[in-house]
């Protein structure tokens, strides 16, 4: 529904002008980190689960980093 210069349109620069290379290397980087997100939720929830089956409680938040882009996660 975008229009051409819309910046919520990514499939467009500035200029209203269609730019496909920009569009599908910030869409990969977009799709990238989504995944990185949900593999963080998924550890996360793995954590919590197995400290409660061990009969812990957590007490305070549980921070990581991923070894390979450096992003820390609270």
């Amino acid at each position: 529904m975008g229009l051409m210069g819309d910046k919520r349109n990514l499939k467009y620069n500035q200029s209203g002008y269609a730019d496909p290379t920009a569009y599908e290397a910030v869409s990969n980087v977009i799709k990238e980190e989504k995944e990185l997100n949900k593999k963080v939720h998924d550890l996360i929830s793995v954590l919590k689960f197995i400290i409660d089956w061990a009969g812990f409680e957590l007490i305070d938040r549980i921070e990581i980093r991923d070894k390979k882009t450096r992003k820390e996660f609270r």
